[in-house]
C-alpha cells in the first residue's frame, strides 16, 4: 500500500483497547503483536480482522528470530503466513534478532553478531518468510547491553547493509537507537547520518529506565525528549511519509497521556518537515 502521508499509531494492547476505539480520530495506524494470536479463538481473530477494517493495521511479530544463522522453523512462518491470510494487514515486520538456540529459547531478543555471516543468514530467512507468507516483513534494529562478540562491523554499517539489503526496509526503532547509544558510547546522529533513511518503512518510538550507567529499553516509560529529537531529525532528511508508532507494554499511564505522546510526536516531524520546507 502507498502511503502519502505521515501517520501516527499506537501499540494495540488489550489494556488500551477500549482507549484505542475511542479515540481512533486521533489514532491513524495500530500495530499488533502477531504472537498474541496464533493460537487465539475464533472468536479472537475475527475481532482482529474487524479492527483491520476499522483502522490500518500492521502485525508485529516478536519470536521468528530471523537475525540467525539457523533457518527458521517453517511451522512458525507458516502461523504467521495463516494470521496474514486470516487478518491482511497493511504490513508485518521482526527484528533483527534472535530468540533461540541449540533448542533452548532464550527469553528476550538478542542482538546478534554483526559480521556479514549473519547479514547473509539474515537475508534467507527474510527470503524465506517472504515466500512462505507472501508478503515481506520490514525488519527492526533491537537495544542491547552487550556489544555481541564475534561482531565485525558497527552497528551504523551492519543496520545501513540491511536497510540497502531488505526488499521491505526497516522498522526504525529510535528508543533502540538512543538507547544503544548511551550503552556503547556512540553518537546517534553520526549513525543516522550514514543510514539509508528512504529505505525506513515505519518508526517505533518508547521509552525505558536508568540501570546504572546503562539504559533499558522496557517500554514502561515514556518517550524521552532525546528521542523525539532524532524523529525530527529523520523528519528533516527524508522526504518519505513516515509511520510512527508509539509502543508501550506496561504501567500504562492515562489514555490521554498516550494520545498526548503521539501528539508530540506529530509535533517532532512537523519540525523535521519544516526544516525541509525552508531548505
Amino acid at each position: 500500500m502507498a502511503i502519502c502521508h505521515d501517520r501516527f499509531g499506537l501499540g494495540w494492547r488489550h489494556e488500551l483497547a477500549a482507549g484505542i476505539l475511542t479515540n481512533l480520530q486521533r489514532i491513524d495506524v495500530v500495530e499488533v503483536i502477531a504472537d498474541d494470536y496464533f493460537a487465539a479463538s475464533r472468536k479472537r481473530k475475527a475481532a482482529l480482522r474487524s479492527l483491520a477494517g476499522e483502522v490500518p493495521l500492521l502485525l508485529h511479530s516478536i519470536g521468528l528470530g530471523m537475525a540467525s544463522t539457523v533457518a527458521v522453523e517453517e511451522k512458525r512462518l507458516a502461523r504467521m503466513a495463516r494470521l496474514i491470510e486470516h487478518v491482511r494487514p497493511e504490513s508485518w515486520s521482526e527484528h533483527l534478532a534472535f530468540v533461540r538456540g541449540g533448542g533452548i529459547e532464550i527469553g528476550h531478543l538478542a542482538s546478534p553478531p554483526r559480521n556479514a555471516n549473519v547479514v547473509e543468514s539474515t537475508l534467507a530467512n527474510v527470503e524465506r518468510a517472504t515466500r512462505i507468507t507472501g508478503v515481506a516483513p520490514a525488519m527492526e534494529n533491537v537495544a542491547s547491553f552487550i556489544d555481541p562478540p564475534c561482531s565485525s562491523l558497527t552497528e551504523a554499517a551492519f543496520l545501513a547493509s540491511m536497510a540497502r539489503s531488505l526488499p521491505a526496509g526497516m522498522l526504525l526503532d529510535l528508543h533502540n537507537i538512543y538507547t544503544n547509544s548511551i550503552n556503547f558510547g556512540y553518537d546517534p546522529y553520526v549513525l543516522l547520518e550514514t543510514f539509508p533513511l528512504d529505505r525506513v518503512a515505519s518508526i517505533h518510538i518508547a521509552g525505558g529506565r536508568w540501570m546504572g550507567r546503562r539504559m533499558l529499553d522496557d517500554h514502561l516509560h515514556d518517550v524521552p525528549d532525546p528521542v523525539y529529537e532524532l524523529l525530527a531529525y529523520v523528519a528533516s532528511r527524508t522526504a518519505r511519509p513516515l509511520t510512527v508508532i508509539l509502543e508501550r507494554d506496561g504501567a500504562y499511564p492515562r489514555m490521554e497521556d498516550l494520545l498526548a505522546q503521539i501528539d508530540m510526536a506529530r509535533a517532532a516531524v512537523a519540525r523535521g518537515r519544516a526544516k525541509v520546507t525552508a531548505a
